[in-house]
């Protein structure tokens, strides 16, 4: 790193850091295991280690972890899958896939928040070795060479850092809120669609819409010129009019034709070519059950679809837009219809028999006009919150290289030159001991 302010210095990790041991854990004695699924990638912490007895512990269960020190995964290292080590696993134990780093002259905060920046994270990828496991070695992460800070502004640094973080972490947190909050008002809007209220004014010839209220349960009783069909009764199955693609032109599906295969696995070998304007229903999958994301869509055109999805077009005074409302409203339970346990199913037949509330055609070509109109605006919505989340997201690495750079804090001539504080820590710095594994009461 270049330019460095003033009483700062490059040494590298190694050089800085002490050896860490390895131990193996006694059988009947109970140990906190960290592997690489413990480390939250996101806010960098150990969220779920494990508890385990010595003799059902894994054989990469071997490096010993204090209060302060930094693990860094070795494996997949562009993952950035590091944390600090807290009070509460002083003396556990971590997996091999780590490299434990430990300065006692460095303050702690300062080597975790050093493997965080997109300097090390780059450097780290650019030495990976593997393809079916890509990792790096420890003494990559150990030869990288970074900036040191005095130790005074180290601690002025690692503050700094803690409280925008802090703040950092409360704006995602509440960004994280909103993209719920949008799922419950499209679904609102959906209820209140396909029960009648969203156009109870225009029924009535009213001057105010009704908004949709908070609850996305339709109500058991219909307007007046509203009335119940099965849904064979407005639609016709087309799923016996497909043709397979021939395996010559499988290669093609991907040109100027969309292709739908949200609804099942992308690599189908039973693919279908059709034109026209079509309502595609999941067949199958677990997301028919738990309808977490949308179970219909509307294809146009010429496209190509998998089979894991039913094919229909609407028979006469059934708008395609208004049935796709309502076969993505929660309002539309079909958890009876399903089969399956494993492999949740919706059969022709019991997709036949779905119940669908239908007003008269000039009602549902408002119900989607109105629909449209307010799911633009949660679009709307929504890309302004993405917006905000990347603005979010590049904010943390910005100031971290802003940290490492000397730019995010004023330096003090007077602190001691970090030159000093590396001549110091060479002098104590104990001699190498064997890394190799000790039985270990932990």
């Amino acid at each position: 790193m270049n330019q460095l302010p003033p009483n700062w210095t490059e040494a590298s990790i190694g050089s800085i850091c002490v050896d860490t041991e390895q131990v193996t854990p006694e059988a009947e004695v109970e140990f906190t295991y960290v592997d690489i699924g413990s480390v939250d990638r996101v806010t960098k912490r150990i969220t779920s280690p494990q508890r385990l007895l010595g003799r059902d512990a894994p054989s990469r269960a071997r490096k010993l972890i204090r209060t302060g020190d930094t693990i860094v995964s070795t494996t997949r290292p562009n993952l950035n899958a590091v944390a600090l080590v807290d009070l509460a696993l002083n003396d556990q134990i971590a997996s091999t896939g780590f490299e434990v780093l430990r300065s006692p002259g460095l303050d702690p905060r300062w080597l975790g928040y050093l493997v965080r920046t997109s300097a090390f994270v780059e450097a780290m990828s650019s030495l990976v070795q593997g393809a079916l496991y890509p990792a790096v070695r420890g003494k990559d992460v150990r030869s990288f060479v970074a900036p040191v800070a005095p130790s005074n502004e180290q601690k002025r640094i690692a503050d700094k850092l803690d409280a925008v973080f802090t703040r950092v972490d409360a704006v995602n947190t509440r960004l994280a809120r909103v993209a719920p909050i949008l799922n419950r008002f499209r679904q609102s809007v959906l209820a209140a669609a396909t029960s009648g209220r969203l156009t109870e004014d225009w029924r009535t010839r009213g001057v105010l819409p009704i908004e949709p209220n908070s609850s996305a349960e339709a109500p058991s009783r219909l307007p007046t010129t509203w009335v119940w069909k099965p849904m064979r009764k407005v639609t016709v199955c087309v799923d016996s009019k497909r043709v397979p693609i021939k395996a010559s032109d499988r290669a093609r599906r991907e040109g100027p034709y969309p292709y739908y295969g949200a609804f099942g696995a992308i690599d189908s070998i039973d693919e279908y070519l059709f034109e026209g304007d079509y309502l595609l229903l999941a067949e199958d999958g677990k997301n028919l059950e738990s309808r977490d994301r949308p179970i219909a869509l509307i294809a146009t055109g010429k496209f190509w679809v998998n089979n894991h999805a039913h094919v229909l077009q609407g028979r006469e005074g059934m708008r395609l837009e208004y049935l796709l409302h309502w076969l993505n409203s929660e309002s539309c339970d079909i958890s009876d219809l399903l089969t399956g346990i494993d492999q949740i199913k919706l059969t022709r037949a019991a997709m036949d028999r779905i119940p669908v509330p239908v007003p008269p055609l000039d009602e549902q070509a408002e119900i989607v006009s109105r629909v449209e109109v307010l799911f633009t605006f949660a679009a709307r919505v929504e890309a302004r919150l993405r917006t905000a989340q990347i603005a979010a997201e590049r904010l943390t690495p910005a100031l971290l290289a802003k940290a490492f750079r000397g730019e995010l804090v004023p330096q003090d001539p007077n602190d001691e030159p970090a030159t000093q504080l590396l001549r110091r820590f060479k002098a104590d710095r104990p001699a190498s001991k064997s890394k190799q594994g000790r039985r270990a009461a932990v």
